[in-house]
């Protein structure tokens, strides 16, 4: 089993044009997956909406872990984006992590938490953002 982590999935998905959105989502996570973000929930394809209109506002980043743990089936880090957007500002979010994966490795289910370091107000809601 391959287990996927926060970094390579957040790169295919904002950062790896090469990859389309669905190529990059079926490499990291399965088809049940969910996440909830500061509280509100979303479906899979209300994620691949939000990393969709990510994607239009995104030019470029990193993801810098800070730590990651995975036991079993079981996963968390706390991670920081480091986003360039396409008119030019920058946002940095700090992002609080705990996930299930599923048998092939792929997330399952994220429960995030996120923490604005750098940005303005109008980027307080780029994590859900669709």
């Amino acid at each position: 089993m391959t287990r996927t982590g926060i970094e390579t999935a957040l790169n295919d998905l904002l950062f790896n044009r090469d990859l389309t959105l669905q190529e990059a989502a079926d490499r990291h996570f399965a088809p049940e997956y969910r996440q909830r973000t500061d509280g509100e929930w979303a479906d899979r394809a209300e994620f691949l909406d939000h990393i969709g209109h990510l994607r239009t506002v995104v030019r470029d980043g990193r993801v810098e872990v800070h730590d990651e743990l995975y036991d079993g089936s079981r996963y968390a880090d706390r991670h920081t984006c480091h986003i360039t957007k396409t008119d030019g500002s920058t946002v940095s979010m700090e992002v609080y992590v705990f996930a299930d994966l599923a048998p092939d490795g792929r997330f399952q289910r994220i429960e995030e938490t996120t923490l604005m370091l750098r940005g303005s107000d109008a980027d307080r809601n780029l994590g859900s953002a669709r």
